[in-house]
């Protein structure tokens, strides 16, 4: 363990933050997704017994989100005539309010077949056991400005 840094960050999910350069995206997926299958192209990191809300909150911590992009967070959005609640979508607004000054306008949609191919693409796709629906998360990575703490 490190000071500083949750016990939710792995050794390997660590390095692999570390490692993930600017524009390069994550996804924190939820216990439904296809993680696996979808994480084809990158790496899948385990994380079961874990929620998405906990882990999104630990990696936000040490993660600057796209300063460059109006939309660095996207979520999965419902299916047209799915009417299943999404209460941890205001989780997310609350969280990434949190640790970024632009709040929830950082937060975009794409829709079920979008986020896939994006998650294809993706440096690493985080499995979870998150049990909410919709709970899908993809994070594109910022830049650490020099003049930053990082302390």
């Amino acid at each position: 363990m490190l000071k500083g840094i949750s016990p939710l960050i792995s050794p390997e999910l660590l390095s692999v933050l570390d490692a993930m350069g600017h524009g390069d995206t994550l996804v924190i997926a939820d216990g439904n997704f296809p993680a696996e299958s979808m994480g084809e192209n990158g790496i899948v990191i385990r994380c079961d017994g874990h929620g998405v809300p906990e882990l999104l909150e630990a990696i936000l911590k040490l993660f600057p989100l796209d300063q460059y992009v109006d939309q660095p967070v996207q979520l999965m959005e419902k299916v047209p005539g799915d009417t299943v609640a999404t209460p941890i979508w205001d989780t997310y607004k609350e969280l990434v309010a949190k640790y970024d000054e632009r709040g929830d306008k950082t937060i975009g949609f794409l829709d079920r077949f979008k986020f896939y191919d994006e998650t294809k693409e993706a440096f690493c796709v985080i499995a979870t056991s998150e049990r909410a629906q919709y709970a899908n998360v993809l994070l594109k990575k910022g830049v650490v400005f020099e003049n930053e703490s990082i302390d």
